[in-house]
């Protein structure tokens, strides 16, 4: 998710008009639209749209190919959101002489990029434009026409149907509710401690020996289903390989990666982090990401580098005698930094870029210029991201953002009012903040709570990372981000309420 404004030069340029027969008193309250555009103009102007009257259509100067399957996926999909389970049995909507919007014309005016993974440098600006009888979408790439169908499915345009409007809930998954939300990235940190998922082609005893069990893994076949489910939605999909802590699911099915740990300088049945001095470890490592970077097709890859205890490490006689030979004295950071830097290049061999857990620039890692740093430590993190970018580095921020802390009330007011760029940073430094990240670690969260937990708390970081700094007022977000739960909730996105109330399409009423 970001905001930076060499990245994303425009999110909305103009919405003319976009409402419906029942939605006059909304209208004059302004628009629901979440996370909020750059620009919005309204009329007074309402327009009826009907299921049987209406479609979404590739504008005659498109550059993208009538049959791309990302736009008609799309196209569907936003039919399905707008008009949901309207039973066609029922007598078509006359609105007589009253306005009506009959299409919306979709027109990607650059290189369509349709059969494309999206990236960082992907152009996800569009305008939309509604009069009518014809709505107007252009964008440079499809990247940005999917924001833009998000955007015009925003307003509850199903006036005029005979029937609620609640889609099958069964079609719908984590990653459709980032589009919802315009989040572009997800980052999928795949492995830790507990168990090791990821099926690996090349080093498959990883997961057969490192997984809760041969049924909790994450085959090809599904990570290419996320990949390609991402894509249709505009999402980059960033892998984590955390190392080299965080492994101990790594050394089960892979012998001789974790370092043997010592007491009384007698070897243990424990292992620690992994074990830095061996040959052996940076060929595994150049197997293992030649593997990753051709399964994952966006530029970056997380290398982790958090929380590595050294206790291990200075307990093993080999360590010392090697940190010895090297002049490393007894800074085991140091002894991070060799073991990093060396990961560092295999991923860089391959043409990828990295993306590091501040831990490893605080430890003065030698980093190659491109890394991106992550600040997620504290509450000093401007005064953290102001340092990095100081020192010529992109960052990626998150520390405010940690959604698996939970307290009661409305703490979601306490993520939206964050302002990412208030570091002092000067406009170049600005620059280098490419991004924020709401994260939801997985230590007391499972399929039962993982989705109420995450929405609509992370919806208020998309805003904040989406929209102008000027768009600050907590009254006006709660009224707008209360509206968008409760469309996302008719989508079938179980989002826990803000506060008390209830969403208008809860209650069935008759025609």
């Amino acid at each position: 998710m970001r905001r930076s404004p060499h990245l994303v030069p425009g999110l909305l340029l103009a919405l003319a008009a976009l409402a419906a027969q029942a939605a006059q008193a909304r209208a004059q309250q302004g628009p629901a639209l979440w996370p909020y555009p750059r620009s919005v103009q309204m009329s007074p102007q309402l327009l009826n749209i009907a299921p049987d009257k209406f479609l979404f259509v590739h504008g005659p100067n498109s550059t993208a190919d009538p049959f791309c399957s990302l736009l008609q996926e799309a196209f569907r999909r936003y039919y399905n959101y707008i008009f949901g389970s309207y039973k066609w049995h029922h007598s078509p909507v006359n609105f007589g002489d009253e306005p009506q919007l009959q299409r919306l014309q979709v027109t990607i005016t650059l290189e369509s990029q349709c059969d494309s993974f999206p990236n960082i440098s992907s152009d996800e600006s569009y305008s939309l434009l509604v009069q009518e009888p014809v709505a107007f979408l252009k964008a440079n790439s499809v990247w940005g026409a999917l924001h833009g169908l998000e955007t015009f499915s925003n307003p509850e345009l199903q006036s005029g149907l005979s029937s609620p409007v609640v889609p099958n809930s069964s079609r719908v998954c984590f990653q459709d509710a980032m589009a919802f939300n315009k989040f572009n990235v997800l980052h999928w940190h795949i492995v830790d401690d507990q168990s090791f998922p990821y099926q690996s082609s090349t080093f498959p005893e990883l997961s057969n020996k490192g997984s809760y069990s041969l049924s909790h893994v994450y085959t090809p076949n599904d990570v290419h289903t996320v990949l390609e489910y991402a894509r249709f939605r505009g999402i980059r999909v960033i892998p984590e390989f955390d190392t080299p802590g965080h492994t101990q699911s790594w050394g089960k099915g892979q012998k001789g990666l974790l370092t043997p740990c010592y007491s009384q300088r007698k070897q243990t049945k424990k292992v620690g982090p992994i074990n830095p001095i061996l040959n052996t470890t940076y060929t595994f490592f150049t197997q293992f990401f030649k593997e990753i970077s051709s399964v994952f097709p966006d530029q970056f890859i997380h290398l982790g580098g958090d929380e590595v205890d050294f206790g291990c490490w200075a307990s093993n006689p080999n360590i010392q005698n090697f940190m010895q030979k090297k002049g490393f004295d007894k800074d085991f950071t140091r002894l991070e930094s060799y073991y990093i830097k060396k990961i560092l290049d295999i991923v860089k061999s391959l043409k990828k870029s990295s993306i590091v857990w501040q831990e490893v620039f605080d430890d003065k890692v030698e980093l190659q210029q491109g890394t991106v740093v992550e600040v997620w430590k504290g509450e000093e993190y401007l005064e953290k991201l102001k340092e990095v970018t100081s020192s010529g580095f992109r960052a990626i921020l998150s520390a405010p953002w940690y959604l698996d802390v939970i307290s009661y009330g409305q703490d979601w007011r306490n993520y939206y009012k964050v302002e990412p760029l208030n570091f002092g940073g000067s406009e170049l430094e600005e620059k280098l903040v490419i991004g924020g990240e709401a994260c939801l670690w997985g230590e007391y969260v499972d399929s039962t709570n993982f989705t109420p937990r995450l929405w609509p708390r992370a919806s208020a970081v998309g805003e904040r990372l989406w929209s102008p700094k000027t768009v600050t007022d907590l009254g006006d977000a709660y009224k707008r981000l209360a509206a968008h739960r409760c469309r996302m909730v008719s989508r079938g996105i179980a989002a826990q309420p803000l506060f008390t109330g209830y969403c208008s399409h809860e209650y069935k009423t008759e025609r």
